[in-house]
Protein backbone atom coordinates (compact mmCIF):
# COMPACT_ATOMS: atom_id res chain seq x y z
CA UNK A 1 0.00 0.00 0.00
CA UNK A 2 2.84 2.39 0.83
CA UNK A 3 4.37 2.05 -2.62
CA UNK A 4 1.06 2.80 -4.30
CA UNK A 5 0.70 5.93 -2.17
CA UNK A 6 4.20 7.09 -3.13
CA UNK A 7 3.43 6.51 -6.83
CA UNK A 8 0.21 8.51 -6.49
CA UNK A 9 2.16 11.24 -4.68
CA UNK A 10 4.71 11.33 -7.50
CA UNK A 11 1.92 11.55 -10.09
CA UNK A 12 0.49 14.50 -8.16
CA UNK A 13 3.94 16.10 -8.10
CA UNK A 14 4.27 15.82 -11.87
CA UNK A 15 0.74 17.18 -12.33
CA UNK A 16 1.53 20.08 -9.99
CA UNK A 17 4.77 20.88 -11.82
CA UNK A 18 3.00 20.88 -15.20
CA UNK A 19 0.22 23.01 -13.73
CA UNK A 20 2.78 25.44 -12.33
CA UNK A 21 4.35 25.82 -15.77
CA UNK A 22 0.94 26.36 -17.36
CA UNK A 23 -0.09 28.78 -14.60
CA UNK A 24 3.08 30.81 -15.09
CA UNK A 25 2.19 31.16 -18.78
CA UNK A 26 -1.53 31.83 -18.37
CA UNK A 27 -3.27 32.42 -15.09
CA UNK A 28 -6.58 30.60 -15.35
CA UNK A 29 -8.74 28.64 -12.93
CA UNK A 30 -7.96 25.34 -14.69
CA UNK A 31 -4.21 25.91 -14.53
CA UNK A 32 -4.45 27.01 -10.91
CA UNK A 33 -6.39 23.87 -10.01
CA UNK A 34 -3.79 21.69 -11.75
CA UNK A 35 -1.01 23.51 -9.93
CA UNK A 36 -2.47 23.67 -6.43
CA UNK A 37 -4.45 20.44 -6.68
CA UNK A 38 -1.48 18.49 -8.01
CA UNK A 39 0.86 19.62 -5.25
CA UNK A 40 -1.86 19.32 -2.59
CA UNK A 41 -2.72 15.74 -3.46
CA UNK A 42 0.96 14.96 -3.79
CA UNK A 43 1.66 16.02 -0.21
CA UNK A 44 -1.44 14.22 1.07
CA UNK A 45 -0.45 10.91 -0.54
CA UNK A 46 3.17 11.32 0.55
CA UNK A 47 2.06 11.94 4.12
CA UNK A 48 -0.18 8.85 4.03
CA UNK A 49 2.70 6.73 2.72
CA UNK A 50 4.68 7.43 5.90
CA UNK A 51 2.34 5.05 7.75
CA UNK A 52 3.73 2.19 5.65
CA UNK A 53 7.25 3.21 4.61
CA UNK A 54 10.26 4.83 6.22
CA UNK A 55 10.39 8.57 5.66
CA UNK A 56 13.80 8.43 3.97
CA UNK A 57 12.70 5.81 1.43
CA UNK A 58 9.28 7.32 0.66
CA UNK A 59 10.65 10.84 0.34
CA UNK A 60 13.59 10.05 -1.92
CA UNK A 61 11.48 7.89 -4.23
CA UNK A 62 8.85 10.64 -4.40
CA UNK A 63 11.52 13.20 -5.23
CA UNK A 64 13.17 10.94 -7.83
CA UNK A 65 10.00 9.98 -9.66
CA UNK A 66 8.67 13.53 -9.45
CA UNK A 67 11.89 14.99 -10.82
CA UNK A 68 12.17 12.50 -13.68
CA UNK A 69 8.49 12.90 -14.50
CA UNK A 70 8.69 16.69 -14.50
CA UNK A 71 11.71 16.61 -16.82
CA UNK A 72 9.91 14.29 -19.26
CA UNK A 73 6.70 16.35 -19.14
CA UNK A 74 8.65 19.55 -19.82
CA UNK A 75 10.57 17.94 -22.68
CA UNK A 76 7.50 16.55 -24.41
CA UNK A 77 4.78 19.08 -23.62
CA UNK A 78 6.73 22.31 -23.35
CA UNK A 79 9.57 21.77 -25.82
CA UNK A 80 12.55 21.76 -23.47
CA UNK A 81 15.84 20.36 -24.72
CA UNK A 82 15.99 16.60 -25.33
CA UNK A 83 19.75 16.26 -25.47
CA UNK A 84 21.54 13.03 -24.62
CA UNK A 85 22.99 14.30 -21.32
CA UNK A 86 19.55 15.15 -19.97
CA UNK A 87 18.29 11.71 -20.93
CA UNK A 88 21.30 10.02 -19.30
CA UNK A 89 20.85 12.11 -16.14
CA UNK A 90 17.16 11.19 -15.86
CA UNK A 91 18.09 7.55 -16.48
CA UNK A 92 20.52 7.71 -13.57
CA UNK A 93 17.79 9.13 -11.33
CA UNK A 94 15.50 6.26 -12.31
CA UNK A 95 18.26 3.70 -11.69
CA UNK A 96 18.82 5.23 -8.24
CA UNK A 97 15.11 5.03 -7.41
CA UNK A 98 14.97 1.40 -8.53
CA UNK A 99 18.08 0.65 -6.46
CA UNK A 100 16.49 2.15 -3.37
CA UNK A 101 13.29 0.20 -3.98
CA UNK A 102 15.19 -3.06 -4.32
CA UNK A 103 17.30 -2.44 -1.23
CA UNK A 104 14.40 -1.54 1.07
Amino acid sequence: MGWLLVLLAAAGEVTGAAGLKLYSQRKSLRNGILYMGGFGTSFAFLYASFHYLQLSIAYIIWVGIGTAGAVFINMYLFGESKNIWRMISVGLIIIGVIGLRISS
